[in-house]
């Protein structure tokens, strides 16, 4: 589509041609000067119009990352060229997604015949998700500078934006050293044959002929056998709720935002040590990942998860719990990430309590630190002594409510959102320490 405007300095001279007009009823010699100014303003004008229709958009290309990280901002790179032979001014913008913060944009050129430009700006986003940018919005101005034609190059593109897994990259990082061992996890040893390899050594009285191994005998010339471990591989599955509760906002981070930082960060511990891990989600978008634990299972899970937002449906913890029973047979870790209210109480210990006959469960309840602010907020009035014995009293009933689901056989984590991700891998090496599965 094809706009075109005037410039300021059209406008401007459209008011000195209508001032000389004014002037010529007082004074008659005036009025052939502003007719042979009419004119020429007329003619210089639509020859310009001419011109800035005739003059071709300059080719952009567009470079950036595949994928972008939420709230971080992130480079992109425009490269635009003038394929004209004349010189070209104009005014670009990428359009880009309309929510997401920016820098570097709009951006004023001058390209000489046949030049080109490298343009780099800056991209932040607030959400996770799919976004389109449909191309480049363009201002290109006339060679007299009387016009500026308004261009939209078609350039599409597919944002996809990911969550953030950098903001706690110093967890990954310890269990990227292999330093994860401090925590306690062991594994169990036997004498005999087992479900997985741990080394080798000398003989002893009891082995079986089954565990010596005939090639390395040879090589040392005396008796070696084969020591097994038991398998303590295990099964960790996120029932993930993606609720009405889950769009709290605290800090100006979604709960579902840092729920999906916390589950990233566990679900690659988990995998380094050896479990499959699985997902699924209730309350909203419905998704499943089956429990794996191949190397890529991190990004397979990633990429199944990271356009997920809370819906405004209310959640059925219970439909959840029973769909994963019949997809779950065997027994895993349940780790139930949801933030409730007493009127869910009802639904979350039922839900619970059908786990609980096969897996073991933690209950991982976020809370909003407007609460915690609340009871550190000075007394000084009767409102806030109102409000300070509300949410008291509302918290009590709170710890009653997971009291409950404690004495069910489920272990419930009551946290900020800010304190999953340490407290889900502590828990879950706490589990693993414990030889609870």
């Amino acid at each position: 589509m094809l706009r075109v405007r005037p410039n300021a300095i059209f406008v401007v001279a459209l008011m000195g041609w209508t001032g000389l007009g004014l002037a010529a009823v007082w004074l008659p010699p005036a009025v052939a000067a502003w007719q042979i100014a009419g004119a020429l303003l007329a003619g210089l004008a639509v020859a310009d119009l001419f011109l800035v229709r005739r003059l071709p958009s300059p080719a952009i290309t567009r470079s950036m990352g595949k994928t972008l990280p939420q709230g971080v901002w992130s480079p992109v790179e425009l490269m635009v060229e003038n394929t004209a032979r004349q010189p070209l001014r104009l005014q670009l913008h990428d359009l880009h997604p309309a929510d997401f913060a920016v820098q570097g944009l709009p951006r004023r050129l001058r390209l000489g015949s046949m030049e080109g430009a490298r343009l780099r700006y800056r991209l932040r986003p607030h959400a996770r998700g799919d976004f389109p940018m449909a191309g480049c919005d363009l201002l290109v101005h006339s060679p007299l500078g009387l016009w500026h034609q308004r261009r939209t190059l078609t350039l599409p593109a597919r944002l996809r934006v990911f969550p953030n897994f950098s903001e706690i990259s110093h967890y990954t990082l310890l269990a990227a050293n292999d330093q994860l061992a401090q925590f306690g996890v062991r594994r169990l040893q036997r004498r005999g044959t087992g479900a997985e390899f741990h080394q080798l050594r000398e003989y002893r009285r009891g082995d079986s002929l089954r565990q010596v191994d005939w090639k390395a005998t040879s090589r040392m010339r005396k008796l070696i056998s084969r020591e097994y471990q038991d398998e303590r591989d295990q099964r960790l599955l996120f029932l993930l709720d993606c609720g009405r509760r889950m769009r709290h906002v605290d800090a100006g981070r979604g709960h579902l935002d840092e729920a999906l930082n916390a589950l990233l960060l566990l679900a690659y511990v988990a995998v380094r040590q050896g479990d499959a891990v699985g997902l699924m989600t209730y309350g909203g978008p419905r998704r499943w990942f089956a429990p794996r634990k191949e190397p890529g299972t991190v990004n397979r899970l990633l990429e199944s998860i990271y356009d997920i937002q809370p819906s405004l449906e209310a959640s059925d913890p219970l439909m959840a719990a029973q769909q994963l029973l019949q997809a779950v047979p065997r027994r895993a870790l349940v780790v139930v990430i949801t933030n409730s209210r007493g009127e869910d109480q009802v639904g979350l210990e039922q839900a619970a309590s059908l786990l609980r006959r096969r897996h073991l469960v933690v209950i991982a309840d976020l809370r909003e630190s407007a609460l915690d602010e609340s009871l550190d907020a000075p007394i000084e009035t009767l409102q806030t002594a109102l409000r300070f014995h509300t949410v008291n009293d509302w918290l009590a009933q709170r710890r009653r409510d997971q009291e409950r689901l404690q004495h069910l056989g489920v272990q419930v984590l009551d946290v900020l959102p800010s304190q999953l991700p340490i407290a889900l891998v502590n828990r879950y090496f706490a589990i693993k320490r414990a030889g609870s599965l």
